[in-house]
């Protein structure tokens, strides 16, 4: 069984944000075992597996992406969309824009501690998409 489904989240936030819920509310039932992998169809917002029990992750996450990639840096030449456009798309690029997820038993096979993230790099980001597409039996 190969199944697809197109998945849309928030608006949100600049930041890093838990998603796992959000996604899983879409996505319907899981098969018994399988795969779900999760693609971002956007160039300034990212993807990801990281820590889903301490909000602090989130945070430093959050802070340490716009130390690595500045806004207003003096080498950018792709600006026309405002400050904070060119950065976006490095730190997407950076973060990734798919994870594929194990399913084992009608449930993702993830570690305790381990959720995902959506990471929105615009400072006003409309609703992003991400593509789910489930196989399994």
């Amino acid at each position: 069984m190969i199944h697809q489904k197109t998945i849309s989240l928030g608006p949100f936030p600049r930041g890093i944000h838990l998603i796992t819920e959000h996604i899983l509310s879409q996505c319907g039932s899981l098969p018994y075992t399988g795969l779900l992998h999760l693609f971002i169809r956007h160039t300034s917002a990212g993807i990801t597996i990281n820590e889903n029990a301490d909000p602090s992750v989130r945070h430093d996450m959050h802070h340490f992406f716009n130390e690595l990639v500045p806004e207003h840096w003096s080498g950018y030449t792709h600006t026309m969309e405002g400050p904070d456009d060119m950065p976006a798309h490095i730190k997407a690029s950076l973060l990734g824009s798919s994870v594929s997820i194990p399913i084992a038993h009608h449930r993702l096979n993830m570690g305790v501690w381990q959720g995902i993230y959506l990471g929105e790099f615009r400072n006003k980001a409309g609703k992003r998409t991400v593509i789910a597409t489930i196989t399994g039996e």
